[in-house]
């Protein structure tokens, strides 16, 4: 469980509405030292991807958000509750993803003017009250996030990162499982 409060992301959820038409690197300054054994072109690696998925992170809990803020009709009890869920699923992961790149030598881009600019997940629909629209919306952005994290599982761990592999690997399993949820909505 987070010690951060989801609170603070809510605060700056709407100023994520600016579109990224392009997918940028964070770059920070040169990795700090550190004991832990990796190499550095490892560490390196995997700071660059780490803040690629952190970045995506922040920016599918916002739109996830979005969509729980908004979404009405039939269903709306239900996917406002699914959609609530959804997005603590992945405010939790975030926490340990920036400290991996911190622990690594590396300086996390979690603002959201660093997620807004550097994320490739589209721009989340508002010109819809939701339902159905939001759920195939948001499938998209999940399944697009899940297949980037099984990427860069086997880049980190290519690199000789097993343990940052190991930390995808279980934010892996839970786009899936989100996806699964979403894609539940779809079906008749």
């Amino acid at each position: 469980m987070s010690l951060v409060a989801p609170s603070r992301f809510r605060r700056i959820q709407h100023a994520m509405s600016k579109p990224s038409t392009k997918s940028a690197t964070i770059t920070g300054p040169k990795l700090t030292s550190t004991l832990n054994g990796l190499a550095v072109e490892a560490r390196t690696r995997s700071v660059a991807t780490l803040n690629q998925v952190l970045a995506e992170l922040i920016d599918l809990h916002s739109q996830t958000k979005q969509a729980h803020w908004n979404v009405a009709g039939s269903a709306f009890y239900s996917q406002h509750k699914l959609f609530d869920d959804l997005a603590e699923s992945v405010f939790e992961p975030i926490d340990d993803v920036a400290e991996r790149i911190v622990q690594l030598g590396g300086t996390a881009g979690g603002t959201i003017r660093q997620a807004a600019s550097t994320s490739s997940l589209p721009e989340f629909p508002t010109d819809t009250k939701g339902g159905l629209t939001y759920v195939t919306a948001l499938a998209e952005r999940y399944a697009n996030l899940g297949n980037s994290v099984r990427k860069a599982i086997d880049s980190t761990a290519n690199a000789g990162d097993a343990d940052t592999a190991d930390l995808l690997t279980g934010l892996s399993r839970t786009l899936d499982k989100a996806l699964w949820f979403l894609e539940a909505h779809t079906r008749a």
